[in-house]
């Protein structure tokens, strides 16, 4: 045996996934030859990144992908519940998409302007491929045939104190109305398992306000715990063909609501099945929070 072998950690990456992320960035390194991405995508980059996380994915949020078999090779937009406290769902969703999903893509996941604008990190984020969410950035990654990550909810999505997890928070509008433009299908997608990474929360929102921050988590920890993460890919939603992006809004209130409902189902099927993390303390806290508030 190889003093190598002795040494090697359960954390390392497998030869199957050495293999894996190889054909992964030999696609994708085909995919975007000659493209000039106007944010700054990195394929070095989100190589280095993949396999410094990928053991995360792997053996700390033990990530399991439900639903391969509704992702065809077209561009979606990718519509997911945002849990967690902090944005981890979306690079575990990025991951599954490269890793899990064939063929690998890079998911374009928009991003809030504060996320964007923060020093270092929203640099980072722009080579791993995320941009800021607008229209016009939209419209462009959909032309060149990029899925897009969407979060609907919002800040909201994240900042649920712990009585509130896995309440879906409305979805915004926006995404529909490029879908309508772009004649692009909605690929609707639940998270499970992300809310119990933060599993004591509440949300200082007046001192947020004051702050000028999106939210403000007081947290029994600060750390993500390791929760079992299930990722569900619903089958696409079809945007109608005789809707305009320019419809009132009460007609795309209709059409999102659909979107919603879906990822409403997935959530409640996957959390029947979700693995068991830190219930017996989570669910009497929660219950407390709630009674707090009434």
């Amino acid at each position: 045996m190889q003093l190598s072998q002795v040494f090697k950690t359960p954390w390392s990456l497998s030869e199957a996934d050495e293999s894996r992320i190889n054909e992964v960035f030999t696609h994708l390194r085909a995919r975007y030859q000659g493209y000039q991405d106007p944010w700054g995508l990195n394929l070095d980059a989100c190589e280095k990144t993949l396999r410094r996380v990928l053991p995360l994915y792997r053996h700390y949020f033990k990530v399991r992908v439900f639903g391969k078999e509704n992702v065809q090779d077209r561009p979606y937009i990718v519509t997911s519940n945002h849990s967690g406290q902090l944005p981890i769902d979306g690079m575990l969703l990025n991951i599954a998409f490269a890793m899990d999903i064939s063929p690998p893509r890079i998911l374009r996941a928009m991003v809030e302007r504060f996320m964007a604008q923060l020093p270092f990190l929203g640099e980072y984020a722009a080579q791993s491929g995320a941009i800021l969410g607008d229209r016009a950035n939209c419209q462009y990654l959909l032309d060149n045939h990029e899925s897009i990550l969407v979060f609907p909810e919002g800040v909201r999505g994240t900042s649920k104190n712990t009585a509130d997890y896995y309440r879906l928070q409305p979805f915004t509008q926006g995404f529909y109305r490029i879908a309508l433009q772009k004649h692009t299908s909605i690929l609707p997608v639940a998270v499970v398992g992300a809310e119990e990474m933060f599993p004591l929360v509440w949300q200082a929102k007046a001192l947020a306000k004051a702050l000028r921050i999106p939210a403000l988590p007081i947290s029994a920890n600060y750390i993500p715990l390791p929760s079992p993460i299930d990722i569900h890919i619903g089958k696409p939603i079809e945007v109608p063909i005789d809707l305009s992006p320019d419809a009132p809004e009460k007609d795309i209130k209709e059409q999102v609501m659909i979107v919603e409902g879906q990822v409403k189902k997935l959530l409640s099927e996957g959390l029947k099945e979700r693995r068991p993390f830190l219930d017996p303390l989570r669910k009497p806290i929660s219950q407390i929070i709630k009674q707090a508030r009434e």
